[in-house]
């Protein structure tokens, strides 16, 4: 039997789902993710095919130059202003969705966290995970 991933935003106007697999599961401590989460990281699932999640509802997006060099666009609920999903300029094949934006958070399973330099002592993340201050590639 496929997984399904199933989630949306607050308000209910935007819903996405895929039965495709995350390539990469991320806790991210770089700047942007901490302002936008309101915390000290944000928490995505990637998965390497766009093109199989279905989407539905208008998202809001902002565009930001990440800490890689490198554009995303942030897609959130105009209404309730819940982060929904990101996407990636140079990579358009991704899409990454936010990991309380599932219906069932607990599908959520990170491997790393990654932009560690900009952690803090009071935001405290499983230590058995690799940290990289950066994205690792490869």
């Amino acid at each position: 039997m496929t997984k399904r991933y199933i989630g949306g935003c607050a308000c209910g106007a935007i819903r996405y789902e895929t039965s495709g697999e995350p390539i990469f599961q991320n806790h991210c401590q770089c700047l942007d993710c901490q302002k936008r989460a309101g915390t000290g990281h944000g928490s995505y699932l990637t998965f390497g095919r766009r093109a199989d999640m279905k989407i539905t509802g208008e998202a809001s997006a902002w565009r930001v130059k990440g800490a890689s060099g490198n554009e995303k666009i942030h897609a959130f609920c105009p209404t309730c202003g819940t982060p929904v999903y990101l996407t990636f300029v140079a990579m358009p094949e991704l899409i990454a969705v936010h990991a309380t934006s599932l219906d069932d958070p607990g599908d959520f399973n990170p491997q790393v966290v990654t932009y560690t330099v900009g952690g803090h002592a009071w935001d405290t993340i499983d230590p058995s995970l690799q940290a990289f201050d950066r994205m690792p590639h490869g």
